[in-house]
């Protein structure tokens, strides 16, 4: 078997120290590369077994194929060392975050050429879906560059993966919203509904939740101006403006003057993107930063090592 299956209390303090203050919680990125490589590897690699000695040493280069954003680097780092051990040597030439060129190389592993082959495809499936949703999100930013307005994702995330999902829209330069049911109150369309009226949904929230501590955030999805009023009569401060025309979003603004954050919400897209942040919305909501983001383009490369 060539999978040393490092110990969490084995790996490096500083890559684990890293991943925390990322956002992230390093024994939960650690377990999730566990089960990948699990599954990847029931019992070993055939193929490498069968047609790689033991002994062979390699490189391998993480080259991008396209431009865009990276996010994920100290993920594949963690596949790495879980799977080669100690021995491995691992270079990151540029940092999560970074825009990059196509041609460029964002990581280095030396080690065992078998072991850089059983890590490949569970280090680019972390990688390249990261950056897929970090160079997704460094779109819209782009899009609503020169306007007050910030692009806010979603929960609508893979399940597991949600922390992951959230760091790469922060990698991009996006805002996350509520990482959970229970971090904030987001009252929608089904919750005025069952409660009888946006203020007395509100109102429900609002009085459940009085004595937190911290202060318990709500906001409340409005499809109308008319809700919109109510809800800043008895000083609601963060509203979600959902499908609303361009035209409909100004009046909001006009009509909240500040009174209360708004985030527009629903079939956006980066092309109407300038103009719905033109309106003057604090937020725009962007399901498709994590839902719909596109693989980035990653290839390893290997080469023998000292080649």
């Amino acid at each position: 078997m060539d999978i040393v299956a490092t110990d969490f209390d084995q790996l490096p303090t500083a890559l684990l120290a890293e991943l925390e203050a990322a956002g992230l919680v390093a024994a939960e990125v650690y377990a999730d590369v566990v089960r990948a490589i699990a599954e990847d590897v029931p019992t070993e690699d055939v193929t490498s077994a069968a047609t790689i000695p033991a002994t062979d040493l390699g490189v391998a280069d993480f080259v991008t194929r396209e431009p865009g954003s990276i996010a994920g680097l100290a993920v594949a780092e963690l596949v790495f060392r879980y799977v080669v051990g100690p021995e491995v040597r691992i270079e990151r030439p540029v940092a999560d975050g970074t825009a990059v060129a196509a041609r460029t190389t964002v990581l280095t592993v030396h080690g065992p050429t078998r072991s850089l082959l059983i890590a490949e495809r569970t280090a680019l499936n972390f990688l390249c879906h990261l950056s897929g949703v970090a160079t997704a999100t460094a779109r819209w930013v782009a899009a609503l560059e020169g306007t007050g307005a910030r692009v806010r994702d979603t929960r609508k995330t893979i399940p597991g993966w949600r922390r992951l999902e959230k760091y790469a829209v922060r990698c991009g330069g996006g805002v996350n919203h509520r990482g959970s049911l229970s971090d904030q109150a987001l009252i929608k369309d089904n919750h005025v509904l069952a409660a009888g009226g946006v203020v007395a949904a509100y109102r429900a929230v609002q009085e459940r939740y009085a004595h937190v501590e911290p202060p318990l955030l709500i906001q409340v999805e409005v499809d109308s101006l008319e809700q919109l009023r109510e809800l800043l009569e008895i000083g609601v401060t963060s509203i979600l403006l959902d499908n609303m025309s361009p035209d409909q979003l100004r009046e909001a603004v006009r009509t909240s003057a500040g009174r209360a954050t708004l985030e527009a919400s629903g079939g956006l897209t980066l092309e109407s993107a300038a103009e719905v942040a033109a309106t003057g919305v604090d937020y725009i909501a962007v399901g498709a930063l994590t839902h719909s983001a596109k693989v980035y383009d990653i290839g390893m490369d290997l080469r023998p090592d000292g080649a």
